[in-house]
């Protein structure tokens, strides 16, 4: 599906399927849950996800700060922490490993919300990039991508949700989202981050 795809780190199986639940209703997919650190680096390696949620504590032989840490090096995705520690220690702990947001639990559907789209903007902006054009995509790649899809990738590239997309072209968040689909068959890629990924790094 060509929504933001999102990855939840819970060990609470009943606190994962509200988060879970949380996402799907404000309009994302969640690819999953991971209960430990070895299903949560999987995840991220096969699953590819958008933006990960992490809990702090967590089963495995790592935490979430240092699944974070690994995520930050090695995956280059926005990731926030959904915790109900705030002591100091765990504070200082966390915000070394550069998180682009800090929920603490209990949460409501508008803080997830809120939080998730600065994450995604500010890594947007973090990683703001010069798009190639719509005619050196379409050679480099031998594709025919229209001018509605190349404004799509435009806007994949300032973090913008499929809503704030739909808004800003005064179309339907389903015309959004069939233009998304085209633009991931055309490059033979799974995930919207990848759509940016692949155009950079080729061009």
């Amino acid at each position: 599906m060509p929504d933001i795809r999102v990855l939840i780190v819970e060990d609470e199986p009943l606190i994962a399927e509200d988060i879970s639940d949380f996402v799907e209703e404000l309009g994302f997919v969640s690819v999953g849950i991971a209960y430990n650190s070895e299903k949560a680096i999987y995840m991220i390696e096969n699953a590819h996800p958008d933006i990960a949620l992490l809990d702090i504590n967590i089963e495995g032989d790592k935490d979430g700060i240092e699944v974070a840490q690994i995520i930050r090096e090695k995956y280059h995705i926005p990731f926030i922490y959904l915790t109900s520690h705030s002591d100091k220690a765990t504070l200082d702990k966390a915000k070394a490993t550069l998180p682009y947001g800090y929920i603490l639990k209990p949460f409501n559907e508008k803080d997830l919300l809120t939080t998730m789209e600065m994450a995604l903007f500010r890594h947007a902006s973090e990683n703001k990039v010069v798009l190639p054009s719509i005619e050196k995509i379409n050679q480099l790649f031998n594709t025919n991508i229209t001018p509605s899809e190349y404004k799509c990738i435009q806007q994949l590239a300032e973090g913008k949700t499929n809503k704030q997309m739909a808004a800003d072209q005064f179309v339907s968040v389903n015309t959004i989202k069939t233009h998304l689909k085209n633009l991931f068959t055309k490059l033979d890629v799974p995930n919207r981050t990848s759509v940016i990924h692949k155009v950079m790094t080729k061009a």
